[in-house]
C-alpha cells in the first residue's frame, strides 16, 4: 500500500493503530506520520523509521488519509484550522473519536471531503479490535475497500449503518468489560474449586479465547458449540441452568440495555 497515512493525536488510541499497520506490514513505516504535542513520547516509533511531528499541518500536507485520534472537546478547533487544507481530489478524513458524528466532521472540514467514522476497541492495540465503520455517501468504492482493508489489519472490521454507532459501541467496546467481568467470574470460581490465581486466570482466559475462534472461525451458533459439550445428566447442563435460574442471560441483556440507554441519555 502506497497510500501516506497521517495520524493526529498519537496518545494510546494513535500510537496503537501506527503499530499496529507497522507490524502487519499493511504499510512502510515511512509512510505514517504521527503528531503529538510532546513528541518525545513518540521515540520508539520514530526509531522504527515512522515521522513524528507537533505540526497538524504538515501531516495533512504529507498525507492521503488522515486519522483523527484526539479527544472530543479538540475536534473542532483542530479541523478548523486544518480545513483550508483539504482537498477532495486527496483526501479522506478518518474520525476514531467516540461521539464525533460524520456530519459533524462534514460541517468542520466541508463536505465534499469523504469523511469516515470508525469505532475500535482497546484490543486494537493487540491487532484484535473489532471495529464498527460508517462513511460519508460520497465515498468511492476503492477508499471503502481501502478502509476496510487497514481496519482488518488491526483485528476485523464491519460497516454498519451510522444509527447503530451507539449500539455498536456498547457491544463492541463496552462489551470487553463485560467479557472481562465474566473471565474474572470464571477466575474467582476457579480458584474456589481448587487453582491458584495464575493458573485459573490462564485457563479461564485461554477457554474464553477459543470458544470466541471457534464462532468466527467456523461461523457456528453459539447454541451448536453449547451442544458439543453438554451430555446428558452432565456437569455442563447442570451448571448452565444454575445460572439461568440465577438470571446470567437475563442480567447480561439488562445490563447492555442499561449502557445503551445510558449513552442514549447523555447524547
Amino acid at each position: 500500500m502506497n497510500k501516506k497515512i497521517a495520524i493526529i493525536g498519537g496518545g494510546n488510541l494513535g500510537t496503537a493503530i501506527a503499530e499496529g499497520l507497522i507490524n502487519s506490514g499493511f504499510t512502510l513505516p515511512e509512510h505514517i506520520l504521527i503528531t503529538k504535542r510532546n513528541i518525545k513520547t513518540l521515540a520508539s516509533l520514530e526509531k522504527r523509521g515512522v515521522l513524528v511531528s507537533d505540526n497538524n499541518e504538515e501531516a495533512v500536507r504529507f498525507a492521503d488519509m488522515i486519522i483523527l485520534a484526539v479527544k472530543p472537546f479538540q475536534v473542532d478547533d483542530i479541523l478548523g484550522k486544518l480545513k483550508a487544507l483539504f482537498n477532495p481530489e486527496k483526501h479522506v478524513l478518518v474520525s476514531v473519536i467516540t461521539g464525533i458524528t460524520v456530519g459533524h466532521m462534514q460541517k468542520a472540514v466541508g463536505p465534499q471531503i469523504p469523511v469516515i467514522r470508525a469505532m475500535p476497541n482497546t484490543a486494537i492495540a493487540i491487532q484484535e479490535s473489532m471495529t464498527c465503520l460508517a462513511g460519508s455517501q460520497n465515498l468511492n468504492p476503492e477508499q471503502i475497500s481501502y478502509i476496510e482493508d487497514l481496519f482488518n489489519q488491526l483485528g476485523k472490521a464491519v460497516w454498519i449503518d451510522e444509527k447503530l454507532m451507539d449500539a455498536a459501541t456498547v457491544l463492541g467496546a463496552c462489551g470487553t468489560a463485560y467479557a472481562m467481568r465474566y473471565i474474572r467470574a470464571n477466575i474467582q470460581g476457579g480458584i474456589e474449586i481448587g487453582f491458584d490465581a495464575a493458573t485459573a486466570s490462564l485457563i479461564a482466559a485461554q477457554t474464553v479465547k477459543g470458544a470466541a475462534e471457534l464462532l468466527l472461525k467456523k461461523g457456528a451458533h453459539p447454541e451448536q458449540e453449547i451442544d458439543k459439550v453438554t451430555t446428558p445428566k452432565g456437569c455442563t447442563i447442570a451448571g448452565l441452568n444454575e445460572m439461568e435460574h440465577q438470571g446470567f442471560s437475563s442480567s447480561l441483556i439488562k445490563g447492555i440495555v442499561a449502557s445503551y440507554d445510558k449513552i442514549a441519555k447523555d447524547s
